[in-house]
């Protein structure tokens, strides 16, 4: 036969009394409290109040009682000391023991583990403060539940009563609702308007609390399951969506490969036809005049132009010779006199100005320059015709040389 395992484990005993092993003493002392009053009340009075001592009246003294003289009901009392000697005694360690072995009374032991464990009064009263400041600062954090405020609240209440702090209902519950998130604003509000909150217990409040902890969580469930089907509704219709425009997409990068095709093969077409095109421009040959209809102009024979005129040539030679007797450049002197006289002074002062113009091959004189200069000043006759000689020359080479030009230019084209 299978065990049947518990999801719990073994509680304590309620025949011995709980273990204190010099850590939460606090809870070690809530319980050994529960403990002895289970057996008998008077055990805790003589815990908190001290032994009982039996006493009589000598003379008007009180005088202790001897143990023979003690009644029944007196050797109950001060039997309920001894009984919880035992009991402290038999719920310490080690160390523990030996701290309070030599204690002759229950308040004794109880009064050095008080203090050294919780301290003096003024240890206490250091560590009340730290409590109060604690609560007074207590806030529910993000992500907790009720369950997990309770605990805290609970655990800080605790300590304060222990160390003599007093609250009524009506200042923890105020307290329990301040200190929820934005959240729960909504039912604080209805609790505070709908609840007296001087006569409700605590367990009460969180109670509530949780319950619409659940209610929310419930919604919140509801919510996430109507979230997760309208995501798949909407993944489904993104995915039509996504289909439809996939197949659109297609038809169009058909239409618009179809369409760059035409336009490619349009373009070689064009492209070939400019070449032909080309092809025939260049290659045609340029046409040039019949040399045996002109005439020309220097001889009057037909055959030749001017510039390939045979007797020019002669005449170009011959004057060749001539300049390379004569130096390589040519020089033409100017001179001139001017004079002046006035009619009305006696004594004549006669000026006279000599300008000489020199002329190199290359110095090129146009006709209205010669003209001017030839109307401003009286020339030699002898001067005047080597000069007339020079320039017809000149302008005779200027013209061979333009005629040349524009052949070259014409066989280039």
């Amino acid at each position: 036969m299978a065990e049947n395992k518990l999801p719990f484990a073994e509680g304590a005993s309620i025949n011995r009394p709980p273990m204190f092993f010099r850590v939460n003493y606090q809870f070690w002392k809530a319980r050994m409290k529960i403990f002895i009053e289970s057996i008998d009340c008077d055990i805790w009075n003589a815990i908190v109040n001290g032994p009982y001592v039996p006493v009589h009246d000598v003379n008007v003294v009180s005088v202790v009682k001897s143990f023979d003289a003690m009644s029944e009901i007196d050797n109950k009392y001060v039997q309920y000391d001894y009984v919880a000697k035992n009991i402290i005694t038999s719920a310490l360690h080690l160390d523990e023991f030996f701290r309070v072995s030599q204690c002759s009374s229950a308040k004794e032991m109880w009064d050095i583990l008080e203090v050294t464990h919780e301290g003096t009064n003024d240890v206490k009263r250091a560590r009340k403060r730290a409590l109060i400041h604690e609560y007074e600062l207590f806030r529910m954090q993000p992500g907790e539940t009720i369950a997990d405020v309770q605990k805290q609240f609970t655990h800080i209440v605790n300590h304060l009563i222990g160390l003599g702090k007093q609250f009524d209902k009506e200042e923890l519950n105020i307290k329990i609702l301040k200190c929820l998130d934005r959240s729960w604003q909504p039912k604080v509000t209805a609790i505070s308007e709908t609840r007296d909150l001087t006569t409700l217990p605590t367990i009460t409040l969180f109670g509530k609390l949780r319950e619409h902890e659940l209610e929310m969580g419930r919604l919140k469930e509801m919510k996430s399951v109507e979230k997760k089907s309208r995501s798949l509704a909407l993944k489904t219709k993104a995915a039509d969506i996504d289909s439809n425009e996939e197949s659109f997409d297609e038809c169009s990068d058909t239409e618009n490969f179809n369409l760059l095709t035409k336009k490619f093969h349009k373009f070689i077409r064009m492209k070939g036809k400019m070449k032909n095109q080309k092809s025939k421009r260049y290659n045609k040959k340029k046409s040039y005049p019949n040399l045996s209809k002109l005439t020309c102009f220097g001889c009057g024979k037909q055959g030749h132009m001017k510039m390939d005129c045979p007797s020019l040539v002669s005449k170009e030679k011959t004057n060749e010779k001539k300049d390379y007797k004569a130096g390589k450049r040519r020089k033409a002197y100017i001179a001139w006199e001017d004079n002046a006289s006035t009619s009305n002074s006696s004594s004549q002062e006669d000026a006279e100005a000599n300008l000489c113009l020199m002329a190199g091959e290359n110095f090129e004189v146009s006709s209205e320059n010669y003209s001017s200069m030839f109307n401003s000043a009286s020339f030699n006759s002898t001067n005047c015709s080597s000069l007339l000689h020079s320039f017809h020359e000149t302008h005779e080479e200027a013209n061979i040389l333009a005629l040349s030009n524009n052949k070259l230019k014409g066989l280039n084209n």
